[in-house]
């Protein structure tokens, strides 16, 4: 499973085009029609950009992410002065650096949410069982699970459409992928350059060269379908793309809304 160390010093910068808003009001939209719940689990909470926007507004959430480094930069921004959106609001957060093939909680959620793609980076089929497992362990009774998957598709576009560039003054990273349509796995090489602001002071600019690896995995829907089934979960709707609309053979993001009976 890949982990996220020294991209996690740049990923809000580079990320900042990532649709949060639309995950959030899918979020809300479902709960909104199943019940709405008072204890929020992000899974592969990364650095807290949905965590944090579901605490301000009211929810008792737990952050939880496999890399130390996306957590760090989680909490600071929870720990920012009030003035700059800090944490003087009404809700609460919890950071736990856990592994959601293997996580657990000392009480159980109302609901579970895991977006971002965070599922296609589990490449083995026993880890997506492991994590289903683990999850609806931790889940209340009557308790929604809301998940997203890039669709097979995806991940061959994104192989068609690479190398992927970022150039600007401070930070730029050239990124390949390499997929294997057999084994429906794509590996993200990344490379980043950023600006070493300390060693290019009243000099020329000095960048940091760093290099991270990244695999992710597309699933059959109706293998995932199963997997849910066999450790419980009552599947409520399947759709697509931010919508509460069936899935289509255009379809690039997949969203399954579960519950635990």
């Amino acid at each position: 499973m890949s982990v996220y160390r020294q991209f996690a010093s740049v990923y809000d910068r580079l990320m900042e085009e990532m649709p949060y808003a639309e995950w959030l009001i899918f979020a809300r939209r479902c709960w909104q029609k199943y019940g709405m719940p008072k204890t929020v689990v992000d899974l592969g909470c990364g650095t807290g950009n949905i965590a944090i926007p579901l605490a301000r507004s009211g929810f008792a959430v737990i952050g939880i992410d496999l890399s130390a480094e996306m957590l760090s930069i989680a909490r600071s921004k929870w720990d920012e002065p009030p003035a700059l959106g800090g944490r003087d609001e009404p809700g609460t957060i919890r950071w736990l650096q856990q592994d959601m093939r293997d996580w657990e909680l000392p009480n159980p959620a109302d609901a579970i949410i895991s977006f971002c793609d965070c599922l296609n980076y589990l490449t083995e089929a026993k880890d997506i069982t492991a994590a289903f497992r683990q999850t609806y362990a931790a889940l209340a009774s009557g308790g929604l699970f809301l998940f997203d998957m890039h669709a097979p598709k995806t991940l061959e576009r994104y192989a068609d459409d690479q190398p992927f560039v970022y150039d600007e003054k401070d930070v730029a990273y050239l990124w390949t992928c390499d997929y294997d349509p057999g084994k429906q796995i794509i590996d993200h090489e990344l490379t980043f350059f950023v600006r070493d602001e300390a060693a290019t002071a009243g000099g020329d600019g000095v960048y940091r060269r760093f290099e991270e690896s990244h695999s992710q995995r597309a699933y059959d829907p109706e293998w995932i379908v199963e997997q849910l089934e066999a450790v419980g979960f009552e599947i409520l709707q399947r759709c697509a793309d931010f919508t509460l609309d069936a899935p289509t053979e255009q379809s690039e993001r997949l969203f399954y809304i579960v519950r635990k009976p």
